[in-house]
């Protein structure tokens, strides 16, 4: 993967995003200690167990934080504005991301949101939406 936008992957993400490409999200399982992680790396950051894996996420989340985006340099300019988000997985772990599909005064903390995916000039992307149970929900 080569293109500005796009990351670079290591072989540490290597098959977190060839996961991604298949439109699944994964995240770290730890088998010794139970608990799940992002980012996909050798190891778990909780116990420093080396018995880890990447298992599906079941694509839920509730927002914790965001900042929506005005302005950008080239080639993150063509989508302004848009929502840049900290989103907490219903497994566990909390992954930055983006939020689409959700006008900005409908954005609260703990919105229930579903993981979505976007393709770019062949390159997928895990981001988020609105989950179709919080549309209308007021905030808690």
């Amino acid at each position: 993967m080569s293109a500005p936008d796009r990351p670079t992957t290591d072989a540490d993400s290597e098959s977190w995003w060839a996961a991604v490409q298949d439109r699944t999200l994964m995240v770290n399982a730890c088998a010794s200690c139970g608990r799940n992680s992002l980012y996909a790396r050798p190891f778990c950051p909780y116990c420093w167990s080396e018995d880890v894996a990447l298992a599906p996420s079941g694509g839920r989340a509730r927002l914790y934080t965001w900042s929506v985006v005005h302005q950008n340099a080239a080639p993150f300019d063509t989508r302004t504005p848009y929502v840049v988000a900290m989103v907490d997985l219903e497994e566990g772990p909390r992954l930055m991301t983006i939020v689409e599909n959700c006008p900005i005064e409908n954005l609260h903390a703990d919105l229930e949101l579903e993981i979505d995916f976007r393709e770019d000039d062949g390159f997928v992307v895990p981001v988020f939406r609105p989950a179709a149970r919080s549309i209308g929900k007021e905030p808690r």
